[in-house]
């Protein structure tokens, strides 16, 4: 993972009400949620919620798909695990900090 690309996802998480939607996301797993959903979960204005999800789409840490009427919102597995790799890549001097680390979400 780039820099640039690690700033920018670290800055969307970096909000109270978007940490809330990646971890609700994160939650939900691959079947993902719909905003409708999202909004009605966490008690936020569904236009909020549009701007929240327009910067975690942004930083390419949620995914979005077209199912006829409704749009699903599904956290991005693979971002999220570079993201946590490029954090903890020197963590105890390069070398794993206990037999079972991972940083890796098997979803």
């Amino acid at each position: 993972m780039q820099e640039a690309q690690v700033i920018r996802s670290l800055s969307a998480l970096a909000h109270e009400a978007r940490l809330r939607v990646f971890r609700a996301l994160v939650v939900a797993g691959p079947e993902g949620l719909t905003p409708s959903a999202l909004a009605e979960q966490l008690d936020i204005a569904p236009n909020a919620l549009s701007f929240h999800l327009k910067e975690l789409s942004h930083a390419e840490l949620v995914s979005q798909e077209r199912q006829g009427r409704n749009v699903l919102y599904r956290a991005a597995f693979p971002a999220m695990n570079s993201l946590l790799a490029y954090l903890v890549d020197n963590c105890c001097q390069g070398k794993a900090c206990s037999p079972n680390a991972s940083v890796s979400c098997p979803c």
